[in-house]
This record gives structure tokens, sequence and C-alpha cells, in this order.
């Protein structure tokens, strides 16, 4: 029996962060024994921010390492690069013909990137939802890991692919949003503002790749408050984010352990951020160790993006030669 497909990707921008961990990392190492996986550095969507050559290697790398040391396995999924298909683009083209500039200019995050860098208003920018949308169809996925911020992205790879079949024939599954649990673990920054990020306050952010007394420095750094002065108190959402923090590297009995304190009003917050950077340490140390081995091991990775790249090739390949054939580019 089949398994059903699975697809996502993460921007070789950046280094990965605990929010990406729980976001979406931690759902790829359940997901690959019950799932057919095809799991991607996006590095072509990187190149809407123009990186710098020398830089771009090393950050596909990072990534894939960071990946396979936080529990994704090369041999049961296929972990490639974008890159590495030339089908994506073949794709990306031919959907290119379907997406109009009027829907492409009202999409949320088109309009942030216009309002936060007018100076690079690329055609890649305009377009970014078309390549996402191939790069989920190439492989025909029926589900897609995804958070909030990403659903209109999906829709419209939808309407791409309703577009394509109403056209040309039944082609491609409309993929749906899909993640293991009821609801996406969204993990606070440090500073209480928001969401944990690649791109905003990296004193607020806690990295995979932070040493030890990085972790403490960030962590102690957390904002909080002279404590509840009744019991019971209802928790202001700075407070409330130090808990979610916990909640998801320290032991119940830890976790229990404070909010009593904290509803009996005898809670002491220094105490409490020393115990959650010592929580963050344990988790956060054996995933930097093995992501930074591996990236001493160039040769290593190098094979598995090539095995990778393979094994995604092999269906990307049906994707594009059923595609060629409805629309009519089959000349011999």
């Amino acid at each position: 029996m089949s398994k059903e497909i699975v697809v996502s990707g993460i921007r070789s921008t950046g280094y990965l962060h605990l929010g990406n961990y729980f976001g979406a990392m931690k759902n790829y190492v359940k997901m690959q024994d019950s799932y057919d996986c095809y799991f991607f550095v996006a590095d072509y969507h990187s190149l809407t921010t123009h990186p710098d050559p020398k830089d771009l290697k090393a950050n596909v790398f990072r990534v894939v390492a960071e990946n396979i040391a936080s529990g994704l396995d090369p041999e049961k999924v296929a972990l490639y690069a974008q890159s590495d298909l030339p089908e994506i683009p073949e794709l990306y083209l031919m959907l290119n013909m379907m997406a109009y500039k009027g829907e492409l200019e009202k999409v949320p995050t088109f309009k942030d990137k216009v309002r936060s860098q007018p100076n690079n208003v690329n055609a890649g920018l305009l377009t970014y939802p078309v390549l996402m949308a191939a790069d989920i169809l190439i492989h025909r996925a029926v589900k897609v890991p995804v958070g909030k911020d990403q659903e209109q992205h999906l829709e419209m790879a939808r309407n791409f692919a309703q577009r394509f079949n109403g056209r040309y024939g039944q082609w491609f599954p409309e993929p749906v949003p899909f993640n293991f649990g009821n609801e996406l673990v969204k993990v606070p920054s440090l500073d209480g503002e928001g969401k944990m990020s690649k791109s905003e306050n990296g004193n607020a952010t806690l990295y995979l790749a932070d040493d030890d007394d990085l972790i403490r420095k960030k962590v102690m750094k957390t904002k909080t408050d002279g404590g509840p002065i009744e019991p019971n108190s209802e928790m202001p959402p700075y407070i409330q984010n130090i808990f979610l923090l916990m909640e998801l590297v320290s032991s119940p009995e830890i976790v229990t352990t404070y909010r009593n304190a904290y509803n009996t009003c005898t809670i002491r917050y220094g105490d409490m951020k020393k115990q959650l950077a010592e929580d963050m340490i344990a988790f956060i140390k054996p995933i930097r160790e093995k992501a930074a081995a591996l990236q001493s091991d160039e040769q290593l990775l190098r094979k598995i993006l090539k095995d990778g790249a393979e094994k995604a090739r092999e269906s990307a390949s049906k994707t594009i030669a059923g595609a060629r054939k409805l629309i009519g580019i089959n000349y011999y």
C-alpha cells in the first residue's frame, strides 16, 4: 500500500532556532515513518534577498545538518536542495503562465516585503507563491506541513492545481495543510514580543547553534516583574511565555513546581530562569554537537544531498512528464 506524499521546505537563510524545531522539524521526524516524505532546503527562495554566494553552500549544509541532528533520517526521506531538481523551475514556469499579477500583488507577505524593502521588489518576490506551489506540486503532494502564516500560499497552490486540471486535465491533487496534533506550536520570543524568528531580534531567539553560555545569557535577560501579590493571579503574557518555554524542555514536575510557586506568590524568577536555562542547554546541546560534527564532514553532506536529489528526481520527472503530455509539449 503506497503512503501519502508529504512535502515541506525551509529557507537556507539564517540559523535554525527553537521555533523551527517545535513548529516544523519535530513534526518532520514524526512524519518520516508514516508518509512518503520530501523535505528540501529552499535555496532558490533565498535568492530573493541576494545572499553572498560564498555563504550559500555553508548555509545549505548547516540546514541539512541541523535537520538530521534533530532526528530526520535521510534513509527514510528524500532530503535535497531545491536547486538540484531542474523539474522545479520547469513547473514554476508552467504555473507562472496561470498566475495573475493582481492576485500575486495581494498576497500579504508580498505587501510586507514591498514596505520593508522598497528598493528590492524583484519578480522573485512577486512570484514567490508560484515557486512554493511548484515545490509542492512537483511531487503531487497531498499534505503539506505549514504554519498559519503560510496557509494562504498553500491555498494558492491549490488554486494553481485546479487551474491546471481544469485547463489540461486532471493531474495534480489539491494539497491540504497538515500537522500532527490539533494546533501548531508557536514558540514565543524571549522578549515577549511575537514568536522566535530567523530574521528578527537575535537576542530574543534561541538558535540550535547557540553555545551554553549564550543560552544562559539570553534566558536570564527574559522579562519578568516583582511577582504576583495575590494567590492564583492571572499571568501577564511575558510570564506566560516563560512557562510555555519551560513546558517545551523541562520535566512536568519542574513546571508544576514553579506553577505552584506562582499561584502561592512564592515564585523566585531568578531561580526559575536559571532552571529554564539549564534545561534549554540540556535540550539544545546534543543537537548543536551532532550538527557541528555533520558540518565537519562535507563529503557525507554532499552524499546525503546527492542521494536525496536522486530520490526526489524520480518523483519529479514523472510529474513533469505527465504535465508536458497534458499541455502538449511532447514532440517525439
